[in-house]
């Protein structure tokens, strides 16, 4: 061949010519495939992001995260399969409910051999990266590059996992680190490709641990209390009373209160204290002491007033509800923030026109509803999850979309936005046409928990329609039928009200209609008989 080339020049030129052309025509192909870019957090519920207009919107903005909503659009009845981190995070890869990609409960491993949208991402072209919290168990597969956090991670000077097997630990903060990550991986990315990144934040997981910078940044404002801060369980499921996630009785003074036993002295705090503080463990001297310079005060006006019994009861719960909120809602400032970095780099960098960017979560939390502080259940708290997206040229500026949609969307969705076309056996659907005028929709959803009592929540099922809400509780055999329009809140079940028994009817059937459709495996069984 090359003898052939140096015989005939023209062949040579007519190959370079021809090679030109073709690679010129693959990056034209690829510059009109989105770039995505997936900023995910831990935990983040809609009411604390103020796009969605929740009771927080003015307490605690997120101008960063608003912005994708003000450029692209929010859907307002965004839904996970399977409310824990886990399972959703391995909805999300694969595109089907739980029990189908095997990933039921925090605890089992994710089956790395299986379809999922990185790999058909990376076989049809692109560059794909995931940095920052994967919690899996195994490592991650169809990603050209990844570093992540072995289990939960920590906030302060975290480790992340390399491709090599090796550990590497960093000093600093995990929100502002992993978006480190994330920035120097798109700089040094093939450029020739399109790229799709995850950008996976820790926070605001518990221990909801802040940035140093942003100690103290809710202390000057009024936070409300939710309606249902003081929940008596009374009217539902009687397995909600036996919960193990209430700011009252299970928030830890020291893990989630930030009281340590060294601050107390002769104090003595009711239960419970199991945790210690993993995080502050982890910090270098200056972070102690700004952490210290932080809390100490607070923390000794704090005791030296519970000696004094000046809180007692519902004002006790109410000091550990604002703790808790401030700690929070700081977490998520930070992750706001560097959601903004990212959106700067992409404008700064020409990539924001051509770069489909998407906020979500693994799924909601409670803040304070119910009087709770986790999630789990499949009250409207946790089970939405925000969804917002940026696609210019393809969503409409300022969109409010109120089609019930899910995490098993997610990879479908991604598939076709990169003109590849799903396999059949998804249990989601992509929200491409969503974007567009829409057309017919599905009219509910599906919900599978299958943790085994972890905080004393029982394994429970359910469908969601755009106004109901149906919840069955195998362990105990129970009903719970909600009418959201009437009662937002979930506080009374309506399954036993005579007005509501061919609704009771109906949501059954959807329910096992859906089962079926999606091939779930049988109810656990009662451990009594009815």
């Amino acid at each position: 061949m090359y003898r052939m080339l140096f015989c005939f020049p023209w062949l040579l030129c007519f190959c370079h010519e021809y090679t030109e052309q073709n690679v010129n025509a693959q990056e034209k192909e690829d510059v009109q495939r989105p770039n995505i870019v997936f900023l995910f957090s831990d935990d983040h519920a809609v009411n604390a992001i103020s796009a969605y207009g929740g009771p927080l919107k003015d307490v605690a903005p997120t101008p960063n995260i608003d912005r994708i909503a003000r450029e692209g659009a929010v859907f307002v009845n965004s839904f996970c399969a399977n409310s824990i981190c886990g399972p959703s995070r391995a909805t999300i890869l694969s595109g089907k409910h739980s029990h189908a990609n095997g990933f039921m409960r925090n605890g089992n491993k994710f089956d790395p051999s299986q379809w999922t949208f990185a790999k058909e991402l990376q076989k049809s072209g692109y560059s794909t990266a995931v940095i920052g919290k994967w919690h899996l168990s195994s490592n991650p597969v169809g990603f050209d590059h990844w570093e992540v956090l072995p289990g939960q991670g920590n906030y302060y000077n975290p480790v992340f996992l390399q491709m090599d097997g090796s550990k590497q630990k960093n000093e600093g903060y995990v929100t502002d680190l992993t978006t480190d990550k994330a920035l120097s991986w798109l700089e040094t990315r093939d450029k020739t490709k399109p790229f799709m990144l995850m950008c996976q934040h820790k926070a605001p997981h518990r221990t909801f641990s802040p940035a140093l910078r942003h100690l103290g940044s809710f202390d000057q404002v009024a936070i409300p209390e939710p309606d249902t801060l003081f929940d008596d369980y009374a009217n539902r499921s009687k397995t909600l009373a036996a919960n193990e996630m209430e700011i009252d009785r299970h928030f830890d003074w020291a893990y989630d209160a930030k009281v340590r036993k060294d601050e107390r002295g002769d104090v003595k705090l009711p239960a419970p204290d199991r945790y210690g503080t993993p995080e502050y463990n982890r910090m270098n001297a200056s972070q102690r002491k700004a952490w210290d310079a932080y809390y100490g005060p607070l923390n000794k006006k704090f005791l030296s007033e519970f000696a004094a019994g000046k809180l007692k009861e519902k004002e006790l719960v109410r000091w550990k509800y604002r703790r808790y909120m401030r700690n929070y809602l700081s977490t998520v400032k930070a992750v706001d923030e560097n959601v903004g970095r990212v959106l700067d780099y992409l404008e700064s960098n020409g990539l924001a026109e051509n770069t489909v960017v998407i906020y979500s979560s693994d799924q909601g939390f409670y803040l304070g509803e119910h009087g709770w502080y986790d999630k789990r259940w499949m009250f409207e708290e946790s089970f939405r999850m925000p969804f917002l997206i940026r696609w210019p040229g393809h969503v409409k500026r300022g969109t409010r979309a109120k089609e019930l949609i899910q995490n098993i969307d997610y990879a479908p969705t991604f598939l076709e936005m990169a003109g590849l076309s799903p396999p059949s056996n998804l249990h989601g659907k992509s929200l491409v046409p969503l974007f567009g005028e829409g057309g017919n929709w599905r009219k509910s959803l599906y919900y599978a928990y299958y943790e085994l009592g972890e905080h004393a929540v029982p394994q429970h099922f359910g469908v969601r329609t755009d106004r109901h809400k149906l919840i069955y509780f195998p362990l105990s055999r129970e009903w719970n039928l909600f009418d959201l329009k009437v009662d937002p809140h979930e506080m009374r079940s309506l399954h036993e009200d005579s007005g509501y028994q061919s609704k009771l009817i109906e949501l059954k059937s959807e329910l096992n209609r859906l089962r079926g459709k999606f091939e779930a495996p049988p109810y656990p069984r009662p451990r009594t008989s009815p």
